[in-house]
């Protein structure tokens, strides 16, 4: 299986810097955003290898990995991954900005 080239949307980015620093903030102290954080790279360094193991969304292009709390929105292709969103599932759903079919 070969690696595609990950891609991360500049949403992506954004949600993942406020999930880490909502744990910096609350447990003062980095220990947790660490753990989070190198728990997200595995997966989706994992995605880029086995992509198709996602769920499929309404929209047929996008799929959504489930990572504890956490939905992992993205796309692919023969050559990169493209993480879209990620979105803390605690939140209101009416508000989720993808939708699984």
């Amino acid at each position: 299986m070969a690696k595609r080239e990950i891609i991360w949307s500049h949403t992506a980015e954004e949600n993942l810097k406020d999930i880490l620093d909502f744990y910096i903030e609350r447990n003062k102290s980095i220990n947790y955003a660490l753990k989070l954080l190198s728990l997200f790279s595995e997966t989706v360094s994992r995605l880029s290898e086995v992509p198709e193991i996602g769920l499929k969304c309404k929209n047929i292009e996008i799929k959504i990995f489930i990572l504890k709390h956490y939905l992992i929105a993205y796309e692919y292709d023969e050559q990169t991954l493209r993480i879209l969103n990620i979105w803390d599932s605690r939140q209101d759903p009416g508000k989720a900005p993808f939708r699984r079919s």
